[in-house]
């Protein structure tokens, strides 16, 4: 073989090899989304979320997240944690606005996106973050593996660290409508085909064992819904009379058919945009 064809061959898999992931300027903003081919951390100037105070209804996930997140920015010890339970109830909210109302006080606190797809590129994530003199905050939203998905593996990474361990100025929170991450049906139908039905999901279930805090959410009662929508109208300046608000409210959830954080926003956003009140 020429030294001009291992030229060209040396040539080709440098083409095909991914540029090295470019650190960012962490000090530029508090939110980054981590994206790989060419795997990189994209800077977020403006993350959306809402004010802490306008989560009603959770208190008790809210406060226990909280505290968790506080201790973990002064640099103290802190738990992984896994919101579970009802869709729309706050879980992403919760995560963005605890980030959101600490950062006054510990601006070195940061927040990283990572697609659930984007796992078992977790590794090399963490190897960016683990040098950085900052305290990050590692957000996979909507986290749920399915038959014969490998991901859980590389999530193992996050929680367990290897023989390097996890690092210390790295927290993994997680969302997710499933509390074992897995949907029932296919637990049963691996406990039930297995030749030893206790080991053949052992390895996935126990993955959410991994977390230190489990915090569950459940489906919205009327009087909090109605409490988030006057919760909303009060921090937005808009008054409307009570038995009005509270007939539209109800009407509005009933031909959606559901009750939620999210159905209360979005009956707001509407209410809001025919009284003529922008949302900033």
């Amino acid at each position: 073989m020429t030294d001009a064809t291992l030229t060209r061959i040396a040539e080709a898999l440098e083409r095909m090899a991914p540029p090295p992931c470019q650190v960012p300027d962490f000090d530029s903003t508090t939110g980054f989304v981590w994206h790989v081919a060419p795997e990189r951390l994209e800077a977020i100037a403006n993350i959306q979320r809402v004010d802490l105070d306008l989560l009603v209804g959770i208190n008790q996930a809210r406060d226990t997240l909280l505290d968790n997140t506080r201790r973990f920015a002064q640099g103290f010890g802190a738990n992984n944690a896994l919101l579970w339970g009802a869709r729309g109830m706050g879980k992403s909210s919760l995560v963005k606005a605890i980030h959101g109302a600490l950062l006054a006080d510990y601006p070195d606190l940061k927040l990283v996106e990572l697609q659930r797809e984007d796992l078992p590129s977790v590794t090399r994530l963490m190897a960016h973050l683990r040098v950085a003199p900052y305290q990050f905050i590692l957000f996979c939203d909507d986290l749920s593996f399915d038959h014969d998905d490998q991901h859980y593996k590389s999530l193992k990474a996050v929680l367990d660290g290897g023989i390097e361990g996890r690092p210390d100025n790295v927290v993994l929170y997680a969302t997710s409508n499933r509390r074992h991450l897995m949907p029932r049906d296919m637990i049963d139908n691996e406990r039930s085909s297995a030749i030893n039905p206790a080991e053949a999901v052992e390895e996935k279930v126990s993955l959410s064992d991994r977390f230190g805090l489990w915090l569950g959410f459940h489906p919205c009662q009327q009087d909090a819904y109605l409490t988030m929508i006057q919760g909303y109208c009060t921090a937005y300046g808009l008054e409307i009379p009570s038995e009005i608000l509270r007939a539209e409210a109800i009407e509005w959830q009933a031909t959606r058919g559901a009750r939620s954080g999210r159905v209360a926003w979005q009956f707001f956003v509407d209410l809001a945009g025919r009284h003529g009140v922008a949302l900033r």
